[in-house]
């Protein structure tokens, strides 16, 4: 049962955060082991429930799937990240069902569950599409953004249900840093999402030039060219060097324009009065630059790459957090009113790092 703070459903909702963050850092390990298509099916694999494994289950796979051999090891990667985004699919359903059932209740949210189910549903279809369309990349892309759709909104639900930070009379200078910052981090990670999909990680291997260059060969028009033809397969990628390095330099270009950004928006949290949400930003930032610097200089070891990928889950929740906490007065008129009614005056406290870092990485 929640505590008299926090709404009801809170719980909920903070559990399938972090059920998302797990989901996130498997659709990550998927991907950067090359089994997006260890199932050449959906939803099951080859037709079944988990990975064959009888003789029975292989000749199986072997008839229906003859151009798609089973490799164990992909396959299952690939089935736990379906199991687990099932999971959180469901409990999304049961966050909107409850949401339904106590609407028009003081505090309670309505349209941000219902949305929250859309996204699931596309990122469902979106999971399918990625498989039947053999990875391209638009697709893949589109569906590592709906994962990070999902937990940004989970989190949202969660401050939202959380009762606890009520919005503060601050600059409107320091909400457009927030909102531009927010903004920026977006766009970073589906450019982030184009690198990974298109298999240009490791188009640079060295730092700070590209291929002992500055400003190396590079072919922007096939880079970033959106409407590329579907298939045949686009495992491994299929563009050629100068394409993927423009991919590279784009994305740290873009990590450069980023860090600036959110060093501008540290100092005006500072500035603000909210030096651990400062301290915050700046800790969450550090970390992703290191881990992308490190992806470079090692060659994009496992463990690194999945870790840069929750980086930047967390630089995202850190944002969303960050805008949530600065909000106008405004939107919240209605909250207070009720917060006021209820006798409870709300706390100015800043936002603890407990409340918004996920601890399932």
């Amino acid at each position: 049962m929640d505590n008299d703070k926090n709404r009801p459903g809170y719980r909920l909702a903070l559990f399938a955060t972090l059920l998302a963050v797990v989901v996130v850092l498997l659709g990550a390990y998927t991907r950067l082991t090359h089994a997006g298509l260890g199932c050449p099916d959906w939803p099951g694999c080859y037709g079944f429930i988990g990975v064959p494994q009888s003789e029975a289950q292989l000749a199986h796979a072997e008839a229906n799937f003859p151009h798609a051999p089973v490799e164990a090891e992909k396959g299952w990667n690939e089935m736990v990240h379906r199991y687990f985004a099932g999971t959180l699919g469901l409990l999304i359903l049961g966050l909107a069902v409850h949401a339904l059932r106590r609407r028009g209740q003081d505090g309670q949210p309505l349209k941000l569950p219902l949305l929250l189910l859309g996204v699931v549903i596309a990122q469902a279809a979106f999971g399918m599409w990625t498989v039947t369309l053999q990875l391209w990349p638009q697709v893949v892309t589109a569906h590592l953004l709906g994962g990070f759709t999902t937990l940004s909104l989970l989190l949202l639900l969660c401050l939202r249900l959380s009762n606890a930070y009520p919005p503060l009379e601050l600059p409107a200078r320091l909400r457009r840093w927030a909102v531009l910052g927010l903004a920026l981090v977006i766009g970073q990670i589906a450019l982030g999402g184009w690198v990974s999909s298109n298999y240009a990680a490791v188009a640079c291997v060295d730092l700070p030039t590209c291929h002992g260059q500055w400003w190396p060969a590079m072919d922007f028009a096939n880079g970033f060219h959106l409407t590329q033809h579907i298939g045949p397969n686009y495992l491994g990628g299929q563009l050629d060097s100068d394409a993927r390095t423009a991919i590279h330099m784009t994305h740290r270009l873009g990590a450069l324009a980023v860090t600036l950004v959110l060093l501008g928006l540290a100092w005006q949290l500072r500035g603000a009065g909210l030096p651990r949400l400062a301290g915050l930003l700046l800790a969450a930032l550090c970390l992703q630059v290191g881990l992308g610097i490190s992806n470079v200089i090692f060659h994009l070891p496992l463990p690194v790459a999945v870790a840069h990928n929750g980086g930047g889950a967390l630089l995202l929740l850190v944002l969303v957090s960050v805008n949530y906490r600065v909000r106008s007065p405004a939107v919240s008129v209605e909250a207070s009113s009720a917060r006021e009614m209820a006798g409870s005056g709300g706390s100015r406290a800043e936002l603890a790092p407990t409340a918004m870092t996920p601890h399932g990485k």
